[in-house]
């Protein structure tokens, strides 16, 4: 090639493509934000990055040949990352402003916000110094910072910068990092003069005028590494919201929360405990919320029935041998509670409920004509947690999952899959939740061969498309044994809790030699479909509770209605009224207590329970009851069959 062939080959322009199928042509070295203002001036003032071949990136970003660009603005749901990540370094920068001994670790994105831990020598950030922090935030934003990423071109010059300001953690980092071509994002002022530093990959916005509503949340300790042996930090929490607006409705939606927390509800209404001598992570039911999960586990229990589901039992205990052939113990190992010595050979408490059910279908050979066999247990098993998350009923070291698992064929995959979303749609519509699925397929480290994950993954993507679920596929998401469906609920405040999950897998049958014989007298390996619909029951309730605030309907309520006589002359009335409930499998508590009967509606009220029947001389007379709502308040008079009629009424249209 000749230098003017070359030159000539440095001046093509770059063409790139935009998210309506058109190309644009733009000059060599140009960026995303050289494109916006190519489109328009208006699209260019609002631009706050841009999405290149489906990844995040600065609006200064260059652009190469066969780029697919969209530019963000706010509308754009990816630009939230873009505002929380450099909204995180404003914050880091007021901190060490005042506090200039603050060394700084990692400042990432969250969930709805992010957070930055800091090592500050001396000092313990407090809830005055947040307020401080917001203040010098905001001189920042409205000083208008200029975010310019700098490539890193020496790197053992930097790292000596780094260790020369006693940023250690800097200095580690971008050791670890050396080979990553690893970038600094500059905050310069009006005058182009860098004010702060941080090592970062990005990306960020172009400046900080974007940057309108943000709160500090709170602080909290932690470790470099999350490892108790290195250094302690202390972390400060945030939130960024493009405008105020979003962000009072957040903040108002964390007060919701607040009021829902099922841990401050279970004191108020004795639903549950966990107590110190025992052990963290280990749930006691007290009668309230274990009256609930009776009801929760029966409506389960009928719903599977009418579906051709076999119960089981299996032990909490095994060998350590049926976990080495699972491949718990290599792969799941640290999740496992330490071995006990039985007659000098280790057991291990169970964290799964699948090789025992395994083992119930080995017991006998099975032929084609036996599946599909469906095995469902509420079987308890135990996990190792970490005590820093364990929260609640949320997030526990032993707990009982409805657990199910499907032998079939291949022929029978797709509509043992379709069964299953069938029932979880019966079971979350009758909690009132809604949902959303997701197709979680093949990662990079997985087992099996292509031509099984494409029936596996297959036969999901099918049902899911039968039965019209909208549904988004996570890319690689999948376990390394199976691709899964995952179902992720919104609960009453919009929030999204993890689900139901579905997996097709393509391990356990070959670790097991899962067979059947087929109707060509030959074995063949069965197919083994994993699913819970509701989790863990620790969990799912511990969901209900916030989801329901405590109020819980009528149907699973664990006590559906108070009965309250106004004097002892009534009682023997109350007697009789509560046998008629009873037996009528209604859940009543009578309260005969010598307070005034106000003060029983009152209380009756914050048990939310949902009625409660008053009984006075009127009543009493006429042979009805007062009957009265926890939230609507006096209903009228009914007789007593009129009463039991409305019960029954309303019980049938849940469960």
């Amino acid at each position: 090639m000749t230098q003017s062939q070359a030159g000539a080959q440095v001046d093509l322009p770059v063409e790139v493509l935009l998210p309506d199928g058109s190309k644009k042509s733009m000059d060599p070295g140009s960026t995303a934000a050289d494109l916006a203002k190519s489109i328009s001036e208006g699209l260019f003032r609002k631009s706050v990055g841009a999405l290149i071949n489906k990844e995040i990136r600065d609006l200064y970003t260059e652009l190469q040949q066969g780029d697919v660009v969209q530019i963000l603005t706010e509308k754009d749901k990816e630009s939230i990352e873009l505002l929380r990540h450099s909204t995180a370094h404003v914050m880091a920068e007021a901190v060490q402003s005042l506090f200039p001994q603050a060394r700084i670790a990692i400042g990432p994105t969250i969930e709805d916000g992010f957070y930055y831990d800091f090592e500050i020598a001396d000092h313990n950030i407090s809830s005055e110094d947040l307020l401080k922090i917001e203040e010098r935030m905001t001189e920042i934003v409205k000083q208008n910072q200029q975010i310019v990423r700098h490539c890193i071109e020496n790197v053992d010059e930097q790292i000596a910068i780094f260790k020369s300001q006693g940023e250690k953690f800097k200095a580690e980092l971008l050791e670890e990092h050396r080979e990553h071509n690893p970038t600094l994002y500059l905050m310069k002022d009006k005058d182009g003069t860098v004010v702060w530093n941080d090592l970062c990959r990005g990306p960020h916005l172009p400046n900080t005028s974007f940057i309108k509503a943000f709160k500090l949340m709170k602080v909290s300790g932690s470790y470099w590494r999350a490892d108790e042996k290195r250094e302690h930090l202390q972390r400060v929490y945030a939130t960024a919201w493009w405008s105020k607006k979003d962000l009072d409705a957040y903040l108002q939606k964390l007060e919701e929360a607040e009021k829902r927390d099922h841990r401050k509800l279970a004191k108020q209404l004795d639903l549950f405990s966990v107590h110190e001598e025992v052990g963290p992570g280990l749930i006691f039911w007290h009668p309230n919320l274990a009256t609930v999960r009776d009801v929760i586990e029966d409506f389960w229990r009928k719903e599977h029935r009418r579906r051709g589901y076999q119960f089981v039992y299996t032990p909490h205990i095994a060998s350590e041998e049926l976990y080495r052939v699972s491949g718990h113990l290599e792969n799941y190992g640290e999740n496992m509670y330490a071995p006990m010595d039985i007659d000098g050979d280790p057991y291990r408490c169970k964290p799964m409920n699948c090789p025992g059910h395994i083992m119930i279908y080995k017991n006998r050979l099975r032929s084609y004509r036996d599946l599909p066999l469906r095995f469902a247990e509420l079987g308890t098993v135990y996990r190792y947690e970490r005590s820093g998350v364990l929260h609640g009923m949320l997030r526990v070291r032993g707990f009982t999952q409805d657990d199910s698992h499907i032998f079939c064929t291949p022929e029978q995959l797709e509509g043992e899959i379709d069964g299953v979303l069938d029932l979880i749609d019966k079971l979350m519509t009758t909690f009132g939740y809604t949902y959303k699925c997701y197709l979680s397929t093949r990662p990079e480290k997985s087992l099996g061969t292509d031509e099984e994950w494409a029936m596996a993954t297959g036969g999901l993507e099918n049902a899911l498309i039968k039965r019209g679920i909208d549904y988004e596929v996570d890319a690689g998401g999948g376990v390394f044994y199976a691709p899964k469906i995952d179902v992720k609920l919104f609960d009453a405040i919009g929030r999204e809790w993890q689900g139901p999950t579905i997996q097709v897998d393509l391990n356990l049958p070959k670790r097991f030699d899962v067979s059947y014989i087929g109707e060509d007298g030959s074995r063949h390996q069965a197919v083994m479909v994993h699913r819970a619909v509701l989790g863990s029951m620790e969990r799912f309730c511990g969901g209900l509770i916030e989801h329901y605030a405590g109020s819980f309907p009528f149907w699973l309520a664990p006590t559906q209605v108070a009965v309250l006589p106004i004097a002892d002359r009534h009682h023997d009335f109350c007697d009789k009224l509560m046998t008629r409930l009873l037996d009528n499998d209604f859940r009543a508590q009578l309260d005969a207590r010598a307070e005034t009967v106000n003060y029983r509606i009152r209380e009756a009220q914050m048990q939310q329970t949902p009625y409660m029947v008053v009984i006075g001389d009127k009543e009493q007379e006429e042979g009805k009851v007062a009957l009265r709502h926890r939230r609507d308040g006096q209903i009228g008079l009914l007789s007593v069959d009129e009463l039991i009629e409305r019960f029954k009424k309303e019980r049938a249209e849940f469960a």
